[in-house]
């Protein structure tokens, strides 16, 4: 195996290609920036890459390596994340031209989390401005496409999250999900992408759209993949209040038993699916009865509800946080982001305050009703097929909030409740993109999602490997 070919496998198989001498983590990451340079004129994952840093640290992992310590399964493999996260000593963009470029003084929980168990940093990766937007679509450092057909959106926030890995330049990355912004780009792309519960994982150091929803979280190719980066960022941080003392189980280690005696239930949602997600969705029930038996259907009459109040706890915490850069630089703001964000503004605080304290009472009544028999309910990630960059182009005039709810009608809902939730492939539609199903669990039912996401991927067949359009 080589290195070039290793980019195009799994972090396991990779963590013991290492280990085994077959090549060095320096050989592996230089395998990753020639891909990265390959592809960046045609998919622009990339804001920054790091070239240099990178290969420093690759040499010292190896240095490491070669006096027998090995800190992880993450030990000298690359991976890149989303401008959204502070990396001390550069200017953190958040995809936008609102902030200075002031480099940060301190490096991101997260990220400070995998430099820990030994993984190395490409670069900052290309997102939708402001982390506010579904498409991949950014006006000031351009679009990011499509890993498998750069005229079709990316999806986002995490544009370059889900298009580098899905394009085989690294392994894995972090991102950050509000209303979708792993789940979409992850679907997209052909990938596994994780919203953690709440407070599973720290956000000190990134970027805030909505600190009441916002949640950090890992986009792979594989179920286990995002288990090992789950393993490795998770658990309770002193400088994050929102975050949750609670176990943090060894992730990759339980995921083969596939979740069995699994209670699966589909959601109804109320929301017309495309003849091609029907079609996907109907044979992934189909898969899952096979594996765990009898699949019922539940509602929910709330669903429509948690959209409408993620929506306002979303517009106004993102308003108070750029309230003032609008006012005193309305210009360097996209229509898009400027439109979503300003309406947060004259929202009436009891509105706010009562899609708040809702949240607690909905949960309840979620976990008592559709939950009430079921571990796990299944819904698609997205109800239409992947959408051209010209289709769903929020600079268009009047096209925002059409974009914005055709695609995030399915996610939106499951962040306001604050639930774990992964996406995981299950086929491709009619013009040969993927196609995305959404695992909706308890709180702080991440292992069961992965374990039931490997079993699924398998028995559909699923192929992880990067199917990217860039040679």
């Amino acid at each position: 195996m080589t290195p070039k070919e290793a980019l195009r496998g799994s972090i396991t198989e990779a963590a013991a290609a290492l280990r085994a001498g077959v090549f060095s983590s320096e050989a592996l990451t230089q395998a990753a920036l020639e891909r990265a340079a390959i592809t960046q004129a045609v998919l622009n994952a990339f804001i920054e890459l790091r070239a240099e840093e990178a290969l420093v640290q690759a040499r010292e992992r190896d240095r490491e390596a070669a006096q027998g310590r090995w800190r992880s399964p993450l030990h000298g493999i690359p991976l890149a994340h989303k401008d959204c996260f502070e990396r001390a000593g550069h200017a953190m963009t958040v995809g936008s031209r609102v902030l200075d470029a002031t480099p940060a003084s301190r490096t991101a929980v997260a990220l400070a989390r995998l430099d820990e168990a030994g993984a190395i940093d490409l670069g900052a990766l290309n997102l939708n401005e402001m982390v506010a937007g579904p498409t991949g679509q950014n006006p000031h450092f351009g679009d990011c496409c499509n890993s498998r057909d750069a005229a079709r959106i990316s999806g986002g926030s995490s544009s370059g999250s889900a298009v580098s890995v899905g394009a085989g330049i690294v392994f894995g990355s972090l991102g950050s999900d509000t209303g979708g912004s792993i789940r979409l780009p992850a679907s997209m792309n052909g990938l596994f992408g994780l919203k953690p519960t709440y407070g599973r994982v720290p956000r000190t150091g990134c970027f805030p759209r909505a600190f009441s929803l916002d949640c950090v979280g890992p986009l792979a190719r594989s179920a286990q993949d995002c288990a090992i980066l789950l393993r490795a960022v998770a658990g309770v941080h002193a400088d994050d209040p929102s975050s949750i003392d609670a176990p943090v189980p060894d992730y990759p280690c339980a995921l083969a038993s596939g979740a069995p005696g699994s209670r699966v239930a589909v959601i109804d949602t109320g929301i017309a699916y495309h003849t091609d997600i029907s079609s996907g969705f109907q044979r992934l029930q189909e898969v899952a009865s096979a594996r765990y038996g009898r699949v019922p259907h539940v509602v929910f009459d709330h669903l429509g509800a948690c959209y409408a109040m993620g929506d306002i706890l979303s517009k106004v915490e993102a308003a108070t946080l750029h309230g003032e850069w609008m006012r005193e630089r309305p210009e360097r703001y996209s229509q898009a982001v400027y439109s979503r964000t300003e309406p947060g503004l004259h929202v009436p605080a009891v509105r706010y305050l009562e899609a708040l304290n809702s949240r607690s009472s909905i949960l309840s009544d979620f976990l008592a009703a559709p939950m009430a028999d079921a571990d796990i309910l299944l819904c698609p990630t997205v109800p239409t097929p992947v959408p051209t960059r010209i289709e769903a182009d929020m600079e268009g005039q009047g096209k925002v909030f059409g974009v914005v709810a055709s695609l995030t009608g399915l996610t939106r809902p499951f962040s306001y409740l604050g639930l774990p939730v992964l996406t995981m492939p299950m086929g491709l539609d009619s013009n040969g993109m993927p196609m995305g199903v959404q695992l909706i669990g308890r709180p702080f039912g991440e292992l069961r999602l992965l374990a039931m996401a490997q079993a699924l991927a398998a028995d559909i067949g699923w192929n992880c490997s990067p199917q990217a359009v860039a040679p």
